[in-house]
């Protein structure tokens, strides 16, 4: 017994030192993942208070003309102002420089070009500092001893950006406080300023600072990390102890499935795996795969019984028609209106040919590999469309089609869908509808509905889902000589299905049919309201 007590032993050892190897590796990854995290959140609140940043600029540009902004003598003493945007602004820190351009231009753009031409880069800087500092105002919510300031590198990176913006870290002293870390927005701008109170306003090139603290973002940062690390440890410790303790229990039956799994191909599909009675997701697999296999076993069956019944209803006839047609063509006298009108039997026949084998391309293909054209389709223009094509065919069987309801644009191939339509409509003809309704509505966000009513003589509910059946008819109503090989619905569930949409009928006997079609709207474009003119 000692040499088996020691085997199970050694590998009771091995399956712990594992768990400790990969609980270990596991944290080391939920620590980088916890460090990325806050580098994203970081990096959100970051792009957040730069917003609010742009925003408090913008709001402060477009109030400076009403702030009344002063400059006593040129002196740079005036304040009054920049004490009514501290009132209007108490989050933020402003400070405003005034530069007097040496040319004409309002962002130094002219000065900086000339001196990069020449050579004059760091005196162009160097003048720009100095002036600066001399007409500078009072700042609003800094400690006027310590004034913010642009080292020679940012005031290069300013007059270079395109924007005439730069965003910045600094630690700045707040009025009777200690210094805080802030992110500051530079902006090289033109304000209305006042040489003196009773003075116009006049635009002069500033050099403009708002600024916001970045201790509360910091302490909330601080505060999350602790958090997500006490999470997460106490998380890897609760995976370890799960991963060993229910592991082999687990394990067991997924590898019975999977060999069961890899055992079945096309020439087997009556075979299913085993399903553990253990109700956990081990168990749920299994019978997804049960359920995938019987779907598949019924989808090859339905496709063996489409072919041969397809060949047998539609192939010989049409050949027929067609053989018959060209016999006459060239064996017999016909006068010009028979031939031509043989003609059109023939290219008739020929085109029922070529649709025969699209569907039976389409039933090999399981439904599942349709070729859409999509391109966007306006509901109300297509379904006019649509009631012009078919007007002489209802026409002729004393019926009127109307279009109604909302018009909206959605993506689809006009072409597939059309042939969906055409189905529904001339099938309500055919059970003698002397009313139909087209319609078209928005049922719910990103879907649109099109719809069939007629008044005809309806169908019970028992018969609607079998419909959609292959080969399946209406004795009553739809009869071979009125109605085709019942193919018609389901050709049609097969184009909406490749839409991505669903098809279904509702209807009682004696009270007309309603066919509805809903398909999602797709790569729609959308105008909001602030784009129409």
């Amino acid at each position: 017994m000692l040499p088996g007590l020691r085997g199970r032993w050694s590998a009771k050892s091995l399956r712990q030192r594992l768990t400790y190897f990969y609980t270990g590796l596991l944290v080391v990854l939920l620590l980088l993942a916890t460090v990325t995290v806050q580098q994203l959140m970081r990096q959100d609140l970051e792009r957040s208070l730069e917003a609010d940043l742009a925003d408090t600029y913008a709001q402060f540009v477009t109030l400076s003309p009403e702030l009344k902004l002063e400059l006593e003598d040129g002196t740079g003493a005036g304040n009054s102002g920049l004490a009514e945007a501290r009132s209007r602004f108490p989050s933020s820190v402003l400070q405003i420089d005034p530069v007097v351009p040496r040319s004409q231009t309002q962002d130094l753009s002219a000065d900086w070009a000339t001196a990069r031409a020449e050579g004059g880069e760091q005196a162009l800087l160097d003048w720009v500092k100095k002036q600066t500092g001399a007409l500078r105002l009072r700042p609003v919510g800094i400690d006027p001893a310590e004034p913010l300031t642009l080292s020679q590198d940012e005031l290069r990176q300013l007059l270079e950006s395109p924007s005439r913006q730069i965003l910045i870290n600094r630690s700045v002293r707040p009025q009777f406080s200690d210094p805080e870390p802030m992110r500051v927005l530079v902006a090289l701008t033109p304000l209305p300023l006042q040489l003196t109170a009773d003075a116009p306003p006049q635009d002069m090139l500033t050099i403009t600072y708002v600024g916001r603290s970045l201790s509360n973002m910091n302490r909330t940062l601080a505060r999350l990390q602790i958090i997500m690390l006490g999470l997460l440890l106490v998380g890897s410790f609760l995976a370890a102890f799960g991963a060993f303790a229910l592991s082999g229990l687990a394990l067991r039956p997924l590898y019975a499935v999977r060999r069961a799994a890899e055992s079945i191909d096309s020439n087997n599909l009556t075979a299913r795996v085993p399903m553990p009675h253990s109700n956990d997701e081990v168990q749920a697999l299994a019978v997804a795969f049960n359920r995938m296999l019987e779907r598949l076993e019924e989808s090859f069956e339905t496709q063996r019984r489409f072919t041969s019944d397809a060949s047998h209803e539609l192939r010989t006839p049409v050949t027929a028609i067609g053989g018959h047609a060209t016999y006459l063509l060239r064996r017999t006298e016909l006068d010009q209106q028979q031939r031509e009108s043989v003609a059109i039997i023939q290219r008739e026949s020929e085109r029922m040919t070529d649709l025969i084998g699209s569907l039976l391309q389409l039933a090999r293909s399981d439904g599942g590999v349709l070729t859409m054209r999509l391109q966007p389709v306006f509901a109300q223009i297509f379904l006019h469309e649509i009631v012009r094509e078919l007007s002489p065919l209802a026409d002729a069987e004393n019926a009127v089609l109307r279009v109604s309801g909302q018009d909206t644009a959605f993506e689809a191939d006009p072409d597939r869908l059309r042939q969906v339509l055409n189905n529904l409509i001339t099938n309500a003809l055919k059970a003698g509808a002397k009313h139909i309704d087209l319609r078209s509505e928005v049922p719910k966000p990103g879907y649109v509905r099109l719809s069939v009513r007629d008044n005809g003589p309806g169908i019970a509910p028992d018969q609607l889902e079998k419909l959609f059946d292959r080969f399946y008819r209406l004795e009553d109503s739809r009869s071979r000589d009125r109605g085709g090989a019942g193919l018609g619905l389901s050709i049609a569930r097969s184009i909406v299905e490749a839409h991505k949409g669903r098809i279904w009928l509702e209807s009682q006997a004696g009270q007309g049919t309603q066919a509805y079609v809903e398909l999602p709207i797709g790569n729609i474009p959308t105008l909001d309201e602030e784009d129409i003119p």
